[in-house]
């Protein structure tokens, strides 16, 4: 459903991504790990338009969408959250979500998109904070509402940047049940970058790893853990969580 070819991406005389391939399936789930700097987040970002590669080709449903804006992106039924949270502080919760669904792939009026915003706030579990400001959120919270946004977009694929990143680990394991949520009853696919390999572990069914901006593994959890590239570039260097 959605594929890349041959991304490459230059800072200067940084190589952010060197020649980088991926593909994600219809209602799949792929986790994309890494150390600091390995081009994660660069990837999301060429994916979504938010920079554009020196070399290679973004196809989504067997469309080009390389050069194509984020707004047309996100359209065209991609979404994604972002490592901080930026909301509207001094509006709603519901008001966050509901501007996301004034601006989807099919745009709601404001009626319908309130209507739309509740619905998606019950989803992720935030159905007690609707008429709460968005400034009065916990982190955990915060981030929920955040996928709320992206979902309120109608989005095919759904692209998750570090969504466990300072959370406690029975906050990890109620996202894990969210993500697990989004795919089982949305039938929305999910590609995330993570940190928490027992998050990764658990939900992904694939996971590609990337090191210096290249691609140096892929395949199942299992596969990947094992592999002696991934434990000297990354597991071997942190601490497993």
């Amino acid at each position: 459903m959605l594929e890349g070819t041959g991304i490459t991406k230059r800072f200067g005389g940084l190589i952010a991504l060197n020649n980088v391939d991926f593909r994600i399936d219809e209602e799949e789930i792929l986790a994309l790990i890494g150390p600091n700097g390995s081009g994660k987040t660069t990837l999301f970002n060429v994916i979504t338009g938010l920079i554009k590669p020196d070399k290679g080709r973004v196809t989504f449903n067997g469309s080009d969408i390389t050069h194509k804006p984020p707004h047309e992106i996100a359209k065209s039924g991609i979404a994604r959250t972002f490592q901080i949270v930026r909301p509207f502080k001094n509006l709603s919760v519901r008001e966050n979500v509901a501007i996301a669904a004034m601006h989807g792939k099919e745009p709601l009026d404001m009626r319908r998109a309130l209507k739309r915003a509740e619905e998606l706030l019950r989803v992720v579990g935030l159905e007690d904070r609707i008429y709460s400001t968005a400034n009065s959120l916990t982190l955990m919270e915060m981030k929920r509402m955040e996928v709320a946004r992206a979902l309120a977009l109608s989005p095919r694929i759904l692209l998750l940047d570090e969504p466990m990143a300072g959370l406690r680990p029975s906050e990890i394991d109620q996202a894990n049940q969210l993500i697990n949520h989004i795919r089982a009853e949305l039938g929305v696919s999910v590609f995330l970058v993570e940190h928490v390999m027992k998050v990764v572990v658990s939900v992904a069914d694939r996971v590609m790893v990337l090191n210096y901006g290249e691609k140096i593994a892929e395949g199942t959890p299992t596969q990947v853990m094992n592999e002696t590239k991934v434990i000297e570039a990354y597991l071997g260097a942190r601490e497993m969580r």
